[in-house]
């Protein structure tokens, strides 16, 4: 079994179609989202349709519940331009795709086969809005994730890539689709102009986690911001063309 695990698209169509070109070139059995799909990028309502045709397991993150509650933003961040840019991709999908987002679960057991499961969750078991990094203490992530065990725990949420073992499970984040973070920062981030995702194998109680990176259409990822007035978008933008002079 081959599951493509993708995280954090952030309304990111162009940096999704590539993701999803490379899974089906590696032969991914299925593929399994962790949230926050729709807010802060270009393409809100596009993202959500695409992955309603790819019928795919979605767990809920944070950003996904900002857009059925837009109030549960104030409760992780006060920075004015995040703000806008949720309030602006919430005002362009529809209440039939807002009722999409509840279909979404808050995480999910699957099995690997030879009595081994994955659990994925968006930020930690207990919360969406908690971060699981490399860095984070053994007893602190003893806290975070319970009594909840499986061979192999998934989260996203951070926008960073990581493989860690702690007490025997694999856990893996597969970094961001759409916004991959150079580092994790309280401030405003260093965005990274790829796509990752990542790939957990199993076969015979072999399990293997494979992190990868795709290249992104630059001048289409260009052309998507630049037709967009959501503010953090041009100020992605702003920031492409600079790096790319």
């Amino acid at each position: 079994m081959r599951i493509a695990l993708i995280s954090d698209l952030h309304a990111n169509v162009v940096a999704l179609e590539a993701v999803l070109v490379d899974a089906a070139c590696a032969g991914v059995d299925t593929i399994l989202c962790l949230g926050d799909v729709a807010t802060l990028g270009p393409q809100p309502a596009e993202i959500l349709a695409r992955l309603q045709e790819l019928g795919c397991t979605n767990i809920r993150g944070n950003h996904d519940d900002f857009l059925l509650d837009h109030a549960l933003i104030h409760r992780y961040t006060e920075a004015e331009i995040v703000v806008q840019a949720v309030e602006w991709c919430q005002a362009r999908t529809t209440d039939a795709q807002r009722e999409f987002l509840t279909s979404f679960v808050p995480h999910v057991r699957l099995s690997l086969g030879d009595d081994l499961e994955l659990l994925a969750f968006h930020g930690t078991p207990r919360s969406n809005m908690e971060d699981l990094l490399a860095t984070t203490p053994a007893d602190q992530l003893d806290a975070m994730l319970g009594d909840h065990r499986a061979a192999v725990m998934a989260c996203g949420h951070t926008h960073i890539q990581m493989l860690r073992q702690h007490r025997g499970t694999l856990i893996v984040n597969p970094g961001s689709v759409g916004m991959p973070f150079a580092e994790f920062v309280d401030g405003a981030p260093i965005l990274m102009w790829h796509a990752e995702y990542a790939i957990v194998s199993a076969s015979d109680g072999v399990v293997s986690v494979d992190l990868r990176r795709v290249p992104v259409d630059m001048a289409a990822s260009q052309a998507a911001l630049a037709a967009s007035d959501n503010p953090l978008c041009r100020q992605i933008l702003a920031h492409m063309t600079c790096s790319s002079r």
